[in-house]
């Protein structure tokens, strides 16, 4: 071997050499320092993980009875995932899928398109990473196919999971308390870390609104977790691990479904009769609340709707229908979110706002038939005159005239139309008191403040809104005076007078304030609290629906109770005056016809009628109460628009109510066991069935009857105090409405709904409710 070749050959060993160090150094590193990390991956490679779903829990009403259940239901799911791997974007198993279910493929594909901007129901408007459920209706011999032929539908399962059902316990909708679960979207799993998607349709869900949203934490539980072992094939072969999911709690109101279902009878029929009278009669609410604790008994709200239409998807229909005027937009809650002119059942404010400025709350005052508030009358009640009469009866006939007085004279004495840097205002800041023109704090999402229109609030509205009533002082309603030149006139004189001095506070805003119209806007259940506090002595509480929360093993996880929001700053003797007023209206006053027979020795019912005026429209009726009248217990309030006074619509829906409620008509046993509510909560057995409190035995059936749905008639609108709730924004891709009802803004143009309020007209201009 020459030299030559004995170089080429030590190269060559350095090489190998080289070759076998830096494979030995390398598999050195791979078993030794990296050998726990690589061995963790190849065990990872026979480990799966699987979420678990947590079945959400029960809504029950006070008693037990179920308001929102689960039912276990056979759901085809379709995952676009899995189908976009497929060569032609699973497209024939779309097709499969669709001749097996009896339903169209379009519809199928409609069904799982994700929603987006100019994408219309249905589609999907939860993370493109879930299952999307096609149908939850499946019948066990089409399920058992997609399970046994999983080459034929790829991407395609079948399973058992729960479905949220609604089962109208004692005829109770509660639809728009009770709220509604949608999908949960990918930007609230990207928000909220301790959200997991499990791969069950049912179950990936979030509350949307009401009961359902307020306390979606309880109610969704916690998702558990399974390792399993696979095979290189993807075979299970065992279990590594478990973690058990936790169901979600049982969610206990204040709500009782036999008095919720008298409730919303009776607004239905209202609202029905109403309307035989020849008025729209549009939308309507109730509320039922215990005096002594704030809790809501009952909430209701017309127009309504049939909650299930969540349930499997919503159709582009269905869905417009629940935000739509023409429908009534029953997905808003008038009991909470919508906001009224109150009327007279407004003077719970202020008559103790005048006896606190100095009037003898045990003067006589005349009531005439008229009132002259600067050189303008107002009237009461179709010109009625009371003579000389002192405050009890003033409340009891309903004595608009010497309100109008007390507003009047107190506004003078604040300096009239002069700039005022601390006025005293007295009915207003009784009213602001009293909890009017904020929330209440209810345990319910999208609760509306209503509106206390003081001197800050009308130079604040002037400055938003003048650019559009000057403009309109020039060139006036065209488009109005075509069809209708009186009003078109009327608008143009009121937008003139905005525009040069909308921020001055007038004589006919104090007066009109003083009876609860002008710009004065309450909810129901604002006016529920109110009339609440009076009856107990002074006390405003901060309601609640929600009363505790179980979990799954039945103990109390917590309980959830109402917050004390303050007193009212009244002497007891006075308040004690306005009760016994009170005890003589469904006697004697406003609201005796509506109560003619009623049994006052069984049960003595004090209340107030309110008739409320709203411009282009019929009149909005009140009637709110509590009972018994000398120890109260509960209040009830109801409200039905454009239905004339309070007197012929609202108070014979709440004599309904108290009948129901202590069993006082013919044949008929009592909602309430001897006029009470429980104190104990139900109990929760382990395997989720509900025993009643001692003494609350649960007879009612349950039942399917869809609600009664309430048209909405032609709408007129109105330029004061707003008397429906207007839709917020539109709900978002994951289904999310606005449920705050507002009032329309005035000084908005006409042409789009809403109208401008008038100054020193409006407020001079129809002064004569106060039934």
């Amino acid at each position: 071997m020459g030299p030559r070749s004995h170089v080429r050959l030590v190269v060559l060993h350095v090489l190998v050499m080289s070759l076998l160090l830096s494979l030995g150094g390398r598999l050195w590193y791979l078993q030794v320092m990296n050998g726990a990390h690589y061995k963790k991956v190849a065990a990872d490679n026979r480990i799966r993980d699987i979420v678990v779903p947590a079945v959400r829990g029960q809504i029950l009403d006070d008693v037990g009875r179920p308001l929102v259940r689960n039912r276990t239901a056979l759901v085809v799911s379709v995952d676009r995932t899995a189908l976009a791997r497929q060569d032609d974007g699973g497209k024939e198993t779309l097709r499969r899928l669709a001749a097996l279910l009896g339903t169209p493929y379009e519809k199928i594909a409609l069904k799982i398109r994700l929603c987006g901007p100019g994408i219309k129901r249905p589609c999907w408007s939860g993370s493109p990473y879930q299952p999307i459920p096609i149908d939850d209706r499946v019948d066990s011999r089409k399920a058992l196919q997609i399970m046994e032929r999983q080459e034929d539908f790829p991407g395609v399962t079948a399973q058992l999971e729960p479905v949220r059902d609604y089962p109208r316990t004692a005829g109770a909708t509660a639809a728009q308390a009770l709220g509604y679960l949608q999908p949960i979207t990918q930007d609230e799993l990207n928000k909220r870390k301790g959200l997991k998607v499990t791969g069950f349709s049912g179950v990936d869900l979030i509350g949307r609104d009401g009961l359902e949203a307020t306390y979606d934490g309880d109610l969704r539980g916690a998702p558990g977790d399974r390792k399993v072992l696979v095979d290189s094939r993807g075979r299970v072969t065992g279990i590594a691990s478990e973690q058990p999911p936790v169901g979600g709690g049982t969610l206990v109101t204040s709500i009782d479904a036999k008095v919720q279902g008298i409730v919303e009878a009776a607004l239905g029929r209202a609202v029905k009769d109403a309307r035989h009278r020849g008025t729209p009669a549009d939308s309507a609410a109730s509320v039922v609340m215990d005096v002594r604790t704030g809790r809501v008994i009952a909430l209701a709200s017309l127009p309504t709707y049939d909650p299930t239409v969540w349930t499997g998807g919503i159709s582009q229909d269905e869905y417009d229908g629940l935000l739509s005027k023409a429908h009534g937009q029953p997905l808003i809650s008038r009991a909470t979110d919508g906001q009224f002119a109150p009327g007279s059942t407004f003077k719970i404010s202020s008559l103790p706002a005048a006896v606190k400025d100095g009037y003898s709350l045990h003067g006589i005052y005349s009531c005439p038939s008229s009132y002259m508030v600067g050189a303008r009358a107002f009237s009461n009640f179709e010109g009625e005159s009371g003579g000389d009469i002192n405050l009890h009866q003033a409340l009891v006939m309903s004595c608009d005239t010497i309100f109008y007085r007390f507003a009047y004279e107190e506004w003078q004495r604040d300096g009239a139309m002069h700039p005022v840097k601390n006025p005293k205002d007295p009915m207003m800041k009784m009213a602001k008191a009293y909890g009017f023109g904020k929330r209440t704090g209810i345990d319910l999402p999208g609760e509306a403040s209503g509106r206390i229109p003081d001197r800050g609030w009308k130079l604040g509205y002037w400055n938003d809104t003048k650019k559009t009533d000057c403009k309109r002082a020039k060139t006036g309603y065209p488009e109005i005076a075509k069809t209708d030149p009186s009003r078109a006139a009327y608008l143009k004189a009121i937008s003139s007078e905005n525009c040069v001095d909308g921020y001055v506070f007038r004589a006919g805003d104090a007066a009109n304030f003083s009876v609860g119209q002008g710009d004065v806007l309450v909810t129901p259940l604002q006016l529920a609290r109110a009339y609440a506090a009076v009856a107990n002595g002074g006390t405003l509480w901060s309601p609640r629906v929600g009363k505790a929360v179980l979990a799954p093993d039945g103990s109390v996880a917590r309980r959830i109770d109402p917050a004390k929001a303050g007193r009212l700053p009244v002497d007891p003797k006075v308040l004690a005056y306005i009760r016994s007023a009170l005890t003589d209206v469904p006697k004697s006053g406003t609201a005796a016809g509506a109560f003619t027979g009623f049994p006052f020795d069984k049960l003595a019912v004090a209340g107030k009628t309110g008739t409320a005026e709203v411009y282009g429209k019929k009149d909005t009726s009140w009637f709110a109460s509590f009972a018994p009248a000398k120890k109260p217990r509960y209040v009830v309030v109801a409200m039905v628009t454009q239905a004339g006074t309070g007197a012929t619509t609202a108070a014979p829906a709440v004599r309904q109510i108290w009948e129901g409620m202590y069993g006082l008509g013919k044949d008929q046993s009592p909602a309430l066991p001897d006029g009470n509510i429980p104190d104990r909560l139900p109990a929760l057995a382990p395997d989720g069935t509900v025993a009643a409190p001692p003494g609350f035995a649960d007879t009612a059936k349950t039942e399917r009857k869809a609600p009664a749905a309430v048209k909405t008639p032609p709408k007129g609108r109105k330029p004061a105090a707003g008397d429906e709730p207007v839709a917020g924004p539109a709900p978002t891709a994951g289904g999310t409405a606005s449920a705050t009802g507002t009032a329309p803004a005035r000084g908005r143009d006409p042409a789009t709904g809403d109208e401008p309020v008038a100054g020193t007209a409006s407020a001079t201009a129809h002064h004569r409710r106060r039934r």
